[in-house]
């Protein structure tokens, strides 16, 4: 099955028209698509399958229980498949069966190891004051985004060793899963622990990572046991920064 990858696009500021990929078979929207949520109009009437997990400005100011039955009814009125701690099996053209399990998986703020926890925590208050988000009522800082990420991160394991008849597995989460998807321009320091989990041991239940946040591009293989794992990012990111000099919008992955 052919996917076309698209994640960090953010329509609320940037200028972009985003295009079908000639011989795609379904659209991956991997968070970070706008924060308005104005932008996910462009996807209405798309030619194949969109699937779409949220990424963490899609909760800018506002409330994150009222969020995502607002977000969902929003997408269901557009044609969009949101996926949070959901699965979803799609058959491709080859009639080769494949299984979407997606979440946000917010970050845990693990990346670094336990006792490194509390250092991330505290960088990531800063990108927390920039969502200015609420989770019932609160602040919804660090230590808030690190209990749902705990729920996430313990759907997403009992998702991916659930016993299945499809022929592959892709997995769809906005926070990258590796230390390996940092972004160089920064590499591991407490702040990065705000974009990537240590979700590697879950890596070999999955023939295909897709991920956004970070505002760079990845496509790289982990080796294990079973195999391999293919972790693949097409993440936009923002014009002024230089960060979507090279992206293609049509950039498709096969799995």
């Amino acid at each position: 099955m052919r996917l076309q990858l698209l994640s960090d696009l953010h329509l609320e500021s940037e200028d972009v028209v985003p295009a079908p990929a000639p011989g795609a078979e379904a659209l991956v929207l991997a968070g970070d698509i706008d924060s308005s949520w104005d932008g996910l109009a462009a996807f209405a009437g798309w030619p194949v399958p969109v699937l779409y997990v949220a990424g963490n400005h899609e909760f800018d100011r506002r409330e994150l229980r009222e969020a995502w039955p607002a977000l969902r009814s929003r997408c269901e009125s557009l044609g969009l498949r949101l996926l949070e701690r959901e699965s979803l099996t799609l058959t491709g053209a080859d009639g080769r069966r494949i299984r979407f399990v997606g979440t946000v998986r917010w970050s845990d703020f693990d990346l670094l190891g336990a006792a490194e926890r509390e250092r991330c925590l505290r960088a990531a208050r800063y990108f927390t004051e920039v969502m200015k988000a609420t989770r019932d009522g609160a602040v919804f800082d660090s230590y808030a985004v690190r209990d749902e990420a705990l729920a996430c991160r313990a759907w997403l394991e009992a998702a991916l060793r659930a016993p299945h008849d499809a022929d592959a597995t892709v997995a769809i989460t906005h926070y990258a899963p590796s230390l390996r998807s940092a972004d160089p321009r920064y590499g591991a320091r407490p702040g990065t622990a705000s974009f990537c989990n240590a979700d590697d041991d879950l890596l070999p239940l999955a023939d295909l990572w897709l991920h956004g946040h970070l505002h760079c591009r990845h496509d790289y293989r982990v080796d294990h046991t079973g195999g391999s794992t293919r972790v693949v990012s097409n993440a936009r990111g923002l014009g002024h920064k230089g960060e979507a000099e090279g992206h293609d919008g049509l950039m498709c992955v096969t799995v």
